[in-house]
Formats: C-alpha cells, sequence, structure tokens
C-alpha cells in the first residue's frame, strides 16, 4: 500500500508564525520601556521619603534611601532604551546621571577624607516592583495581548 500526504495550507501558517513572532517582540520591546518607566518612577518616590535645608544634617539613617536636599539627584534619573541585546532580547538601563548617584547607592569616599555610608534608592524601588508583581504584569498583559490579536 503506498500513500502520499498532502500539507495544505504551510505557507499561510509560515506567514501567521512571523507575524506572532514580530507581534511578541513588538509587545517586549514595548513592556520593557513601560518596566523601565515604571522603575523610574519608583526610584524618584524612594528618593522624596525625607528631606532637610541645604548645609544641614541628613535625617536619613544609614540604609534609608538618601533625603531631598536640591532635587538634582530624583531629576537625574533616566531610562534609556529599550534596545536590542540578541534575539527576543530587550534591554533598559534606568539610573542616576548625577555623579554622586552611585555612592549614595552604595556607600564609599565622599571627598575630604569622609566615607558616605550607603543609602539604597534604586535596588529597594526595583526589589518593591518585582515583589508586588508589578514588572510581571507589565510582561504578561502586553505577550496576552500580542497573542490574543492572532
Amino acid at each position: 500500500m503506498s500513500g502520499a500526504v498532502q500539507i495544505v495550507g504551510l505557507s499561510q501558517f509560515n506567514a501567521q508564525m512571523i507575524a506572532l513572532e514580530r507581534s511578541i517582540q513588538r509587545a517586549t520591546r514595548i513592556a520593557t520601556a513601560h518596566a523601565a518607566h515604571l522603575a523610574e518612577a519608583a526610584i524618584k518616590e524612594m528618593l522624596t521619603t525625607s528631606s532637610h535645608p541645604k548645609g544641614t544634617p541628613t535625617p536619613s539613617a544609614p540604609g534609608d534611601p538618601p533625603s531631598l536636599v536640591t532635587g538634582t539627584l530624583r531629576r537625574s534619573i533616566k531610562v534609556v532604551g529599550p534596545v536590542p541585546v540578541g534575539w527576543g532580547r530587550w534591554l533598559a538601563e534606568v539610573g542616576p546621571t548625577a555623579v554622586y548617584g552611585r555612592v549614595q547607592e552604595l556607600g564609599g569616599p565622599a571627598g575630604r577624607g569622609s566615607e558616605l555610608p550607603p543609602r539604597p534608592y534604586v535596588q529597594p524601588a526595583y526589589e518593591r516592583l518585582v515583589t508586588t508583581g508589578q514588572i510581571w504584569t507589565v510582561y504578561h498583559h502586553a505577550w496576552r495581548t500580542a497573542l490574543a490579536a492572532h
């Protein structure tokens, strides 16, 4: 007994799979941008938990976010990207552009021989977004929407 198999619609199937891949890529890029802007807002919020006048001692304890003085650090929080980083991956960077942003986050030498204790504000903001599921929700919604369109 000889038989033959005829596959119909393979080119249409391939076209739909390519369209789906493009849709998922677009959704991932948009979700990455959205997540980065959520992080930017969360970091800026961390930098408003306390304040003090310029020239007075900071009320924030080591381990707490730095206190707001002029707002320069908060205004320096920027989003760069998203940019593609390999097949199916997108990268966005969020953080301060102020020169002292890193030493505030991690602690270290602060000039004139003084040592600044860590006053993290980037990492806690990110951890809050992850533990509350906000980052996951952004991607889940984007991918679900992209899949439903096909």
